[in-house]
């Protein structure tokens, strides 16, 4: 059964659950492959169902022990972001941000492999992107490739990466699948709650602390 897509009561803030989280949402800033905010991005914070949420506290108490902290680029997005996400990839003429964040395609092929839906599994709210601090330095671990970079070297399973950017990717694999998460193939930092709560609701609220509140 559908749940109302506006109704943000199964939803928490992440940092609520995973208070030592980084965040640095990109499609609430103008550094993503868009170029600009995106939609209902009314605030810099991550949302989740609660279910997800608790699963990434167990990953990060995990982690935290290894040495590492969990930064997040995204977590729930509303319906309205992807249809602009959708509404870009039929605008020929911008393609602002392709040095950076897809070099090796056109628009289109961004949606035709795979990289973009035009169902977005996140607006379901059981979605996280993200990757992983070494909290002895502060910087992100070498993951052999940046978060959204829409090209085959994004793949977990890429192999023309050195082995130790591989294993970073493996580590952050293994932790997030022991934790009930399931990856997808062609982002090594997109992850889904397994047994995600709302299966088949594309949530439209904004991602806003605020709102959540009401």
């Amino acid at each position: 059964m559908e749940k109302d897509r506006m109704d943000p009561s199964g939803f928490v803030l992440l940092s609520d659950y995973v208070p030592d989280i980084v965040q640095e949402i990109r499609y609430y800033s103008t550094y993503n492959f868009i170029g600009e905010r995106i939609d209902g991005y009314e605030e810099p914070c991550a949302l989740l169902t609660k279910e997800a949420a608790r699963a990434l506290k167990s990953v990060s108490k995990e982690l935290n022990v290894q040495g590492y902290r969990l930064k997040v680029f995204d977590a729930y997005r509303p319906a309205c972001a992807v249809k602009h996400f959708v509404l870009w990839g039929i605008e020929d003429q911008d393609i602002r941000m392709k040095p950076y964040f897809y070099p090796g395609l056109e628009k289109q092929e961004v949606f035709e492999k795979g990289y973009i839906a035009k169902q977005s599994s996140h607006s379901r709210g059981s979605a996280i992107d993200l990757t992983l601090l070494d909290m002895k330095t502060g910087k992100e671990v070498d993951m052999g490739g940046p978060f959204d970079l829409f090209d085959e070297v994004s793949h977990p399973d890429y192999q023309e990466i050195t082995k130790e950017q591989f294993e970073n990717r493996m580590m952050l694999q293994h932790v997030m699948v022991r934790n009930g998460f399931q990856p997808i193939f062609c982002e090594w930092w997109h992850f889904s709650l397994k047994d995600e709560p709302y299966p088949n609701t594309y949530f439209e609220f904004p991602v806003s602390s605020d709102y959540l509140r009401k």
